[in-house]
C-alpha cells in the first residue's frame, strides 16, 4: 500500500477503466462529472447501491474512486488547485480534503456520498461546473436534466438456467 496520495491518484485511474467498461467515459474533463451521475443512476435506487449490481459488490472501493476521481478532476480544471491532507496525520477517507484555486475546500468523498443518498438534485456535474466554471470555457450542459430519461436503472436478471 502507497501513500495516501498514491492511493488516490491509482484509484482515480482505477475507476476511470472500470466505468469505460460499463460504457461511461471518464477523461478528467469538468463534463466528464456527468458520467458519474449517470453511472450512479443507473446503479443506486432509494440511497443505496441496487443489490446484484457491480456497484454494490464493490462499493466501498468505488466510492472512495469515485472521491478521488471527483477531486483529481476539480484539480486538473481548477488553477492552483491540490490535495489538502497531512499524510502523517491518520484520515479517513470521509475527510480527505482538496483546496481548489487556494480558497475553496471541498470533500470530495462527502460530495458523492451525498450524491447517492439524494440522487440528481445533489449532482456531480452542476456542483463540479459551478466550482470550475470561471476557469473553463465549458458552458453548462443540458444534457444533465435528462439523465432520467436517458439511462434506465440496472435490473438483475436471472440465471438462464434458472426456470423458477
Amino acid at each position: 500500500m502507497g501513500t495516501l496520495l498514491e492511493d488516490i491518484k491509482k484509484q482515480s485511474d482505477w475507476i476511470t477503466r472500470i466505468l469505460d467498461v460499463e460504457g461511461f467515459s471518464l477523461d478528467y474533463s469538468i463534463k466528464s462529472l456527468m458520467e458519474i451521475d449517470k453511472f450512479l443512476y443507473k446503479y443506486v435506487q432509494d440511497g443505496k447501491p441496487i443489490a446484484g449490481s457491480m456497484f454494490a459488490k464493490y462499493f466501498g472501493i468505488a466510492m472512495f474512486s469515485l472521491s478521488s476521481y471527483l477531486g483529481e478532476t476539480l484539480i486538473r480544471n481548477v488553477p492552483n488547485s491540490r490535495w489538502s491532507f497531512d499524510e502523517n496525520e491518520n484520515i479517513n477517507e470521509l475527510n480527505i480534503t482538496a483546496l481548489l484555486n487556494n480558497e475553496v475546500t471541498i470533500f470530495p468523498s462527502r460530495r458523492i456520498i451525498k450524491r447517492v443518498q439524494n440522487g440528481l438534485e445533489d449532482g456531480i456535474y452542476p456542483y463540479g461546473y459551478a466550482l470550475a466554471k470561471k476557469y473553463t470555457n465549458e458552458k453548462f450542459d443540458d444534457k444533465y436534466w435528462k439523465i432520467a430519461e436517458e439511462i434506465k436503472p440496472y435490473v438483475k436478471s436471472k440465471a438462464w438456467w434458472k426456470f423458477w
